[in-house]
């Protein structure tokens, strides 16, 4: 008798593993946080390479947060999964084989550490070692394939291929190389890509680097720079120089073309920027200013200042801020003595603050997390790129919105959670409302699973909805197999429309480590409503080097 898989799966989930040996844990704290990236100081990262899982705790169990980007001897640069949110001095964990460790990039201690982009929250991240230097390459390639399939339309597949790399001390020498590529095609939809291959393929790093000495080094291709990543790529020239805790930099190139991310010779940009890192004890603290002017066709596009500001330095207290101020801005004057005349445009070079992001976590005690947030944004204006509708985007109003976290673990492998959010543009009906609700509990008794219970409200002008959820994961064979199930159930209401929506939702997820650095990732999710039935599968083979 043939067995279905979905019965295999679930067999396999609740069912106990015998024989696991609990793996050794390396512990790491955040030192530094973006909109991007956690970084996480390790005492050190031999064990790791890129692409490893780096958990934090639940109760007794670990379950997985962080995705390794890039290493150096004591930190590493990740990305956070969906559902994790970080603050510096949070504590996480690096799983290793009791026997003979994780598998990881081969280093010597005599090699030049490759320093983490924008985790100069240490001195040791700055520090000259000995001038003997190894080649190290470290990245990843990937194909993955994306399926969808319903009842009632045709079944589409977008194929996506991935690499990911960076060589440090190029044959022994100064030169470095990153590269982040990716190439993605629909099928049946292969003219698209011949009438243009930046409609698949996008160069989101390609970049050299040489090291002139310990304090100056250059880059030149396309790539985005860490202590100013809120401009985006630069195709072009970059120039750093560290003396000490201070950094000083400037680049003169391009923008990557608005429409396809190919390269554009008419969007010239040039700018500077200067920085402070200081480490604590308990902490660390990071300044950054910078400058920006970009043109198009030899116009200015925008032109603006940019500060961001981290700061960890007061035990359990951190706190993030960044704002964007326009130094340019064009403003419209219309004759009120002579019927239709044309409006005419007139630059004004006066500051205006055009974005704002404030955020302050606190841990009193180790059980409880509070967390709030405020943002402020209108809408950035390229007045040279938009100008056949900038005057649509001068009537938008700010966007104002505040967000509060709390988290709290009262008893071991339990912890419960709320996250409140409220949006409100002037432009707007009415303002817009979420509050998210959750509870945790780690290491049940029986299946060893991790069960998770949310519910999720919603309300904005267009729409009122609710969301509950039950989701359970749980790892097998030492981490190398992990899997999870998830049930939600949707419902929305919408202003005019009685008959609103109801969807059921499923997923099943599972990630096997096939050997020390091949991994296969599965995800399926279904959504069941009347009358459509809308499959996803989504499938990941991943090769790190």
């Amino acid at each position: 008798m043939r067995v279905p898989p979905v019965i295999v799966f679930i067999l396999l989930f609740v069912s106990n593993a015998t024989g696991q040996v609990r793996s050794e844990v390396m512990e790491g704290k955040v030192s530094y946080v973006t909109s991007e990236n956690v970084y996480v100081k390790f005492a050190s990262t031999g064990t790791l390479a890129p692409g490893d899982t780096i958990f934090v705790y639940r109760g007794d169990n670990l379950v997985p947060a962080l995705t390794v980007v890039n290493l150096s001897s004591i930190s590493a640069a990740c990305k956070p999964m969906a559902g994790h949110a970080f603050a510096v001095g949070d504590q996480v964990v690096s799983k290793q084989r009791a026997s003979a460790g994780l598998p990881g990039v081969r280093r010597d201690t005599a090699a030049t550490a490759k320093p983490v982009p924008a985790a100069s929250d240490t001195a040791a991240l700055t520090k000259a070692v000995s001038s003997k230097r190894v080649q190290n390459l470290y990245g990843y390639a990937s194909v993955a394939s994306y399926l969808n399939f319903c009842n009632e339309a045709a079944t589409t597949q977008r194929m996506k291929y991935t690499v990911n790399f960076g060589i440090d001390n190029l044959a022994g020498s100064k030169l470095s190389a990153e590269a982040y590529v990716t190439f993605s095609h629909k099928s049946g939809a292969w003219s698209e890509i011949q009438e243009d291959i930046f409609n698949g393929l996008k160069i989101y790093n390609l970049s050299l680097g040489y090291a002139i000495n310990q304090q100056n080094a250059v880059w030149f291709g396309r790539r985005i720079n860490p202590r100013i990543s809120n401009v985006g790529a630069i195709d072009g020239l970059q120039y750093e120089y560290r003396p000490g805790r201070f950094t000083i930099g400037a680049f003169a190139g391009w923008r990557p073309d608005y429409q396809d991310y190919s390269f554009n010779p008419d969007l010239f940009q040039f700018g500077a920027y200067a920085g402070h890192d200081l480490a604590g004890k308990n902490g660390s603290m990071q300044t950054t200013l910078a400058f920006i002017n970009q043109l198009n066709s030899g116009n200015t596009d925008r032109r603006f200042a940019y500060i961001q500001h981290a700061n960890s330095l007061v035990r359990n207290l951190y706190f993030f801020g960044s704002a964007e101020v326009d130094l340019y801005r064009m403003t419209m004057r219309v004759s009120d003595t002579v019927p239709n005349q044309d409006t005419s445009w007139s630059a004004d070079n006066s500051p205006s603050l055009s974005n704002l992001y404030l955020s302050l976590r606190y841990r009193p005690v180790r059980q409880v997390s509070l967390s709030v947030s405020y943002s402020s944004r209108e809408t950035v204006i390229y007045y040279e790129s938009y100008k056949n509708y900038v005057n649509r985007l001068l009537e938008q109003a700010t966007v104002q919105g505040f967000g509060v976290q709390v988290s709290y673990q009262p008893v071991r492998m339990l912890t419960l959670g709320i996250n409140a959010g409220y949006r409100d543009g002037k432009n707007d009906p009415k303002p817009a409302k979420n509050l998210y609700v959750y509870i945790t509990y780690s290491s049940i008794p029986g299946i060893g699973a991790s069960a998770t219970l949310s519910g999720t409200l919603l309300e904005t002008s267009y729409q009122k909805g609710s969301i509950y959820s039950v989701g359970l994961s749980r790892d097998f064979v030492r981490g190398k197999l992990s899997t999870g199930l998830d049930y939600r159930y949707v419902s929305y209401a919408f202003p005019g429309n009685e008959s609103g929506l109801s969807q059921h939702m499923g997923e099943m997820n599972m990630t096997w480590r096939i050997m020390k650095k091949l991994s296969l990732g599965i995800y399926y999710e279904g959504t069941f409503g009347k009358p459509y039935i809308f499959n996803r599968v989504y499938a990941n083979l991943t090769q790190r080097f």
